[in-house]
């Protein structure tokens, strides 16, 4: 990033919550072929060779969000959108690691998954 301004903020990661952070990094490490840093049970980050990645930190109270929310369930606060070439074979891909399809499919040109500990994540085409 290129700045004038020192006290412009740099995004750097984006953190999820889990029981098992190793795991879940481990997972989005198998998915985006980026390199898990395992620091400790309790936080694990997962990185690019460039831009921001994703970190874990340790919730032993984690509860899944709902997709989509619904007045009495919370619904998710954010969630990761990754581009593929070849939508089929990257939702396979991402079933195989652990992932599973969301019931709820807003668009065809993009599948809503959740990761194995229930965050919401997408997979789109270019142009989706």
């Amino acid at each position: 990033m290129t700045s004038t301004d020192a006290s412009m903020p740099t995004l750097v990661a984006t953190v999820l919550q889990s029981p098992e952070p190793l795991v879940l990094a481990r997972f989005y490490g198998a998915l985006t072929g980026w390199t898990v840093h395992e620091d400790d049970p309790t936080w694990a980050r997962v990185r690019p060779d460039e831009g921001p990645g994703l970190s874990v930190q340790f919730e032993p109270e984690w509860v899944p969000p709902t997709w989509p929310g619904t007045k009495d369930a919370p619904g998710m606060q954010l969630h990761l959108d990754f581009q593929v070439e070849d939508l089929p074979a990257a939702v396979a891909r991402a079933e195989q690691l652990g992932a599973t399809q969301a019931e709820y499919q807003p668009q065809d040109d993009v599948r809503v998954l959740l990761d194995p500990d229930g965050h919401p994540f997408c997979l789109f085409l270019p142009g989706a």
